[in-house]
Order: C-alpha cells, then structure tokens, then sequence
C-alpha cells in the first residue's frame, strides 16, 4: 500500500486540533498550554535554544582558548604572472582595472600581489601589499611599485 492510494474513510486527511473547546475534547480550559509562565501567554516566541529557564547547553559547555581568526586580515592574491598575460604594457593596473580584467570581486577589499610566475612588461601596479620577491620582478621589468 502506498500512502497515496490511502481512502479518505481509511484516515487520508486528518482533522484538525480544536483548542480551548471544553473538558470534554481534551484541549479546553488551558488549550495544551499548561499553568502559567511564559509559555501560555498569548504572543510567547521562546527563542532557538531556550530551555526552559534551565541553564542552556551553550553555557553549559565548558569554553577554552582563543582564537585569531576572527581578527586576520584578508587579502585578494594576485600573481605576477597573471598581470604579466592580462595587461598591456606601460598600463597603470589598480583596483578599477583588476575589476575591470575580472581578476577581483570588490575593489573595496585589500590587494596583495605575490611574486609566482615571470613579468616583463613594464607596469605601474598600485595594490596594498607586495611580497618582496612580487616588487622585486616589477622593477627588474623596468615597472613601478606603489602602495596604496
């Protein structure tokens, strides 16, 4: 039998639960909501993890350490070598011309270029940090480096 060949008479839709209707239906007088407290007033939302008034689980749980996550700093990673097959030469490559190459999402964030691959065009590239060996190619190329 599959539950979609059930026939009405056989329980296919189940009634609903009439609240506060008498003694007799099981639901009256407090409709299912108990004596007092919070939860039988009208408009009482407990929040997610509430237990009750008992101490939660989260505080429960004893907590250790910390962690420095929440405060690093992120960076969008741009190598040399993409500058290198993405710009022309003597090109001024900022955070408008890396958005406009598709090689960033937002040009609000921080920009770091890294020094993988070979660059031999010269090229003025502004960007917030460089590893050293990423300003040392551009210079050698005969570009500028500039820290915004």
């Amino acid at each position: 039998m599959k539950l979609d060949e059930i026939l009405s008479a056989a329980g296919k839709h189940k009634r609903r639960k009439r609240i506060g209707r008498g003694i007799g239906s099981g639901m009256g007088k407090t409709s299912g909501r108990g004596h007092k407290g919070y939860g039988s007033r009208s408009g009482a939302k407990k929040r997610l993890g509430y237990e009750g008034g008992q101490t939660p689980m989260l505080s429960r749980i004893p907590k250790r350490g910390f962690n420095n996550a929440n405060f690093r700093t992120e960076y969008q990673v741009i190598n040399v070598a993409a500058l290198e097959e993405q710009f022309e030469d003597g090109s001024r490559v900022d955070a408008e011309a890396l958005k406009n190459a598709r090689m960033i999402d937002d040009t609000s964030t921080l920009i770091k270029i890294l020094g993988n691959g070979d660059i031999k065009k010269k090229l003025t590239v502004v960007a917030n940090k460089f590893s050293a060996t990423a300003k040392e190619k551009i210079s050698q190329a005969g570009g500028t480096v500039e820290e915004a």
